[in-house]
């Protein structure tokens, strides 16, 4: 692979990580904030609801998806746990 292949890797893997959903989620609150701002509407408020609403969501997420586990299982997850 090339650097730059590394490199895009790279700034793939920070960015969008585990949670998908999350990123994709910041990527329409930016342009939603974006078009508002376009059309003369102040946008400030937008990015820090957003903040709140994917967090809770993400947090959401990841609770649901640790008590889904099989008993004994629970903190094992991608990472193998220590």
């Amino acid at each position: 692979m090339t650097m730059v292949g590394r490199a895009a890797a790279a700034v793939w893997e920070f960015v969008v990580g585990d949670d998908w959903v999350t990123a994709v989620g910041v990527a329409v609150a930016i342009a939603a904030a974006a078009a508002l701002q376009g059309a003369g509407v102040a946008a400030w408020w937008l990015e820090p609801l957003a903040v709140l609403v994917l967090l809770g969501a993400s947090l959401r997420r990841a609770v649901w998806t640790e008590r889904a586990q099989p008993i004994g299982q629970a903190g094992q997850g991608k990472g193998g746990g220590g």
